[in-house]
């Protein structure tokens, strides 16, 4: 019982340098890198891992490249999705001032997603530059739409229409978000 112990600590430490340290551009790590570094069973050493992040409020999500999640992936599957730590939890607002963003940034991209979600996924970038513009300076309306799509929150095609993306399904519960909003009166 104990060799089976040390063989899985070593693969969970191994699947902790590779979560938590960024080697490309997006942060985490495809399935298919797990794999090759911890082996076949890198589902089941997530799964431990996971249980041990809890006590920090911190778990391991799976976002597939495409929106759609999938309920029991396959193997296949499983190597094309990208795995990364997130918090578990919310933050305080004592904590969001810590991540680096200003609070009208953070409402920005809340709008942003917003919007998009309440048009099926898909709207052209002018739409939302004119709405953030009614909230937000104008001289900060590029950037910020320019910042979202760096950071991996949306996406632009070449005909300008923006989508959510990878981060915003990870980091982001959706139907939270627009709970939140829907109840929520607006006084004017």
């Amino acid at each position: 019982m104990s060799k089976r112990k040390g063989y899985y600590a070593s693969k969970i430490k191994r699947a902790t340098h590779m979560l938590f340290y960024r080697r490309h551009a997006k942060p985490g790590v495809k399935g298919w890198e797990l794999r090759k570094a911890l082996g076949a069973d890198y589902p089941k050493v997530l799964n431990i891992l996971d249980n041990y992040l809890k006590a920090l409020d911190l778990q391991i999500k799976m976002v597939f490249e495409e929106e759609k999640t999938v309920e029991k992936p396959t193997p296949e599957q499983l190597d094309k999705a990208r795995f990364y730590i997130t918090l578990r939890g919310e933050l305080t607002p004592k904590e969001a001032k810590m991540i680096g963003w200003r609070i009208d940034d953070l409402a920005g991209l809340a709008i942003t997603i917003a919007y998009i979600i309440s048009k099926k996924g898909k709207v052209p970038r002018k739409e939302v530059e004119e709405l953030l513009r009614d909230k937000l300076p104008g001289w900060k309306v590029d950037i910020n739409i320019d910042r979202y799509i760096r950071y991996g929150y949306l996406t632009q095609d070449e005909n300008e229409q923006l989508y959510l993306d990878w981060r915003t399904r990870a980091e982001i519960d959706q139907k939270a978000l627009i709970d939140l909003l829907l109840g929520t009166e607006v006084k004017v």
